[in-house]
């Protein structure tokens, strides 16, 4: 088992314990990519086959709207996962782009394979079900900000959960992600700024 193996089991026994055969079973299906910055792992249109685990690098996902704007869905760093989760489960065309950020290195794991291991393995169901899970909540706690909160409680909100990724990514993809512009995001950092 490599070093990178080693990382994403590591990432599921913080959710599950695993026994030395499933790690075993698990490190068989998992396949590793780099994948250079601005390079595409989704692109609409095309199924998307594998959820994609960051071992080390930066992706988003997004869409382009009638307007021809970006408006990116998710941001993922290190440790995180990223996907057109629609067309993963689903099996049918992705609607999103998922772009690398960084060059970035990648595990992924294939539709089909995931769902032989949760039948062989059910702690492996359990895994994936407490993600997606966390993943849900996530999106409606995400919603429920975008909604009720302002410009700047969704700025600062999202620096206190994630200032490591307020540091990483360019702001005009951090802009998108909390809706707003380039252009207002910067002068809410400068109103920040000089008021520490």
């Amino acid at each position: 088992m490599s070093a990178s193996d080693l990382s994403i089991i590591q990432h599921i026994e913080r959710f599950v314990s695993l026994k030395e055969d499933e790690k075993h079973a698990f490190s068989l299906i998992v396949e590793e990519r780099r994948v250079k910055r601005r390079a595409f792992i989704v692109q609409p249109g095309f199924i998307c086959r594998h959820q994609s685990h960051i071992v080390k690098g930066a992706m988003r996902s997004y869409f382009i709207g009638p307007d021809g704007d970006e408006h990116v869905i998710a941001i993922a760093i290190d440790d995180w996962w990223i996907s057109d989760f629609y067309s993963y489960t689903s099996q049918t065309p992705a609607s999103l782009y998922v772009e690398a950020l960084e060059d970035t290195v990648i595990q992924q794991i294939a539709y089909e394979k995931v769902e032989e291991i949760c039948e062989a393995h059910p702690r492996f169901e359990r895994f994936f079900r407490l993600v997606a899970q966390k993943a849900f909540a996530y999106s409606q706690r995400r919603a429920l900000s975008n909604i009720g909160k302002t410009a700047e409680e969704r700025y600062l909100e999202y620096a206190e959960m994630y200032p490591q990724i307020i540091q990483r990514v360019p702001q005009y993809v951090l802009a998108s992600y909390l809706g707003m512009s380039a252009e207002f995001l910067s002068k809410i950092r400068k109103k920040l700024a000089t008021q520490s």
